[in-house]
């Protein structure tokens, strides 16, 4: 049975890693698989800085792309012995593509042109990785994925037509040999124009194809040893999960764990795939794999933070309750600028929304709650939700901090402090 690998961009972020992926394969031994890749390194962010300039810095265009297309052309200078290698021509013919895109287009359509210009972030890396494989006599096919999956146009967090996707990739994607494609990205069936499935959709790229495929198995390599009880970057001490449930890995894809996708898990539930998460470095070590079974291996409390994060406290004008009515009037306005809500909380006066300000509609939105509530915003506040909580570790979380909003319910605290 085919199987479904997928590389981050720290997986593939030089040229080492690059030739550590092939490795990967290589250890593995895996001879029928599709290889989703991200972009490399931190290409997404810096073509996010064209996109940026394309609104508010023209001048600066030229060398925003150039500085990206400097970055790809070193990997490649390590990669490649040869300049004259066609993969040189192939690169470069993606930037001038990505150039004449920017000089036509008259979109002021934010969510779109972002969606144009960040794909040539994976576009790149898996036409490099393809050519490398290919270099080091791992035959692949390259498979540009929005010929794929079809989507409508919700950019930057579209919404996957199913029963076309199934159709296509049953169609396009043989279940023998190695097949080289793009994570994060689709296309809208209207015009065909590029979409994306919202940041780390790489990860629910891999699972689109296990589901369509009926894959055996699911694997995201990347640079931890697995899915860990907490970010290492924020928490001192950690834990190896061996083994996490399809439910309690949602509940914590939901709130925000980023070593795996929101929408990742559904469609592998559905179908019992099981999804590991592996280190690319130690591709032979178990890792955490994520299915049928036991909860959670170890029972071990499991710690989420949200930084940048908004809290909006909304009470009546004149003191009268919040009822049906307020509470739907004011989900309908979340949901018109684009809000999602983290969490929420409300008494018999007031009500409280922790709110990620994805789309940078924040102004647009309190201006037009303040018509009918009083309000009170608390802007870059944290959001800690931890799993399975035990009394001693919330106490030591808060120690010293300023706790604007707590939430309890069975298996799940969650904290709003301003730091």
């Amino acid at each position: 049975m085919i199987k479904i690998f997928k590389f981050g961009g720290a997986s593939v972020k030089d040229a080492n890693g690059v030739k550590n992926l092939a490795s990967v394969l290589e250890t593995t031994a895996e001879k029928d698989v599709v290889v989703v890749i991200s972009a490399m390194g931190k290409t997404t962010n810096h073509l996010e800085v064209v996109v940026s300039n394309y609104f508010s810095n023209p001048e600066a265009i030229e060398a925003s792309v150039t500085e990206v297309y400097d970055y790809h052309h070193k990997i490649l200078s390590e990669l490649f012995a040869s300049a004259s290698h066609p993969i040189f021509k192939k690169v470069a013919g993606l930037f001038k593509e990505l150039n004449q895109f920017l000089k036509s287009t008259k979109s002021e359509n934010h969510a779109f042109i972002y969606d144009q210009v960040v794909s040539f972030g994976e576009l790149t890396s898996t036409t490099i990785v393809s050519a490398y494989l290919s270099e080091v006599n791992i035959k692949n096919t390259f498979l540009d994925v929005r010929k794929c999956i079809k989507t409508d146009n919700y950019h930057r967090d579209a919404n996957v037509n199913w029963e076309v996707t199934q159709k296509n990739i049953s169609t396009l994607v043989s279940a023998k040999g190695i097949t080289v494609t793009q994570g994060f990205l689709g296309a809208e069936g209207t015009n065909n124009f590029t979409t994306t499935l919202g940041r780390e959709g790489s990860d629910y790229t891999a699972a689109i194809f296990g589901y369509c495929l009926n894959a055996e198995n699911v694997t995201i390599w990347k640079d931890v040893p697995g899915v860990l009880n907490a970010d290492p970057r924020h928490f001192a001490k950690t834990q190896l999960l061996h083994h996490i449930s399809y439910r309690e890995a949602i509940e914590l894809a939901f709130y925000g764990a980023s070593v795996i996708h929101p929408k990742t898990l559904q469609p592998l539930q559905r179908k019992e795939i099981p999804l590991f998460v592996k280190s690319f470095l130690n591709p032979l070590n178990a890792g955490t794999c994520v299915g049928k079974g036991v909860t959670l291996d170890p029972q071990v409390s499991c710690f989420i933070l949200k930084k940048n994060q908004v809290l909006i406290s909304l009470s009546s004008l004149d003191f009268s309750f919040m009822m049906e009515d307020n509470i739907s009037e004011i989900f309908k306005l979340l949901h018109e600028y684009k809000m999602r809500m983290e969490l929420i909380q409300n008494s018999a006066i007031s009500f409280s929304v922790c709110i990620d300000n994805k789309y940078n509609n924040l102004e647009l939105l309190l201006t037009k709650l303040r018509e009918k509530y009083k309000v009170h915003c608390d802007e870059n506040v944290t959001l800690y939700t931890i799993r399975h909580s035990k009394p001693v570790e919330i106490k030591t979380l808060i120690n010293g901090k300023d706790v604007l909003v707590k939430q309890e319910s069975r298996d799940t605290v969650q904290l709003v402090i301003k730091e």
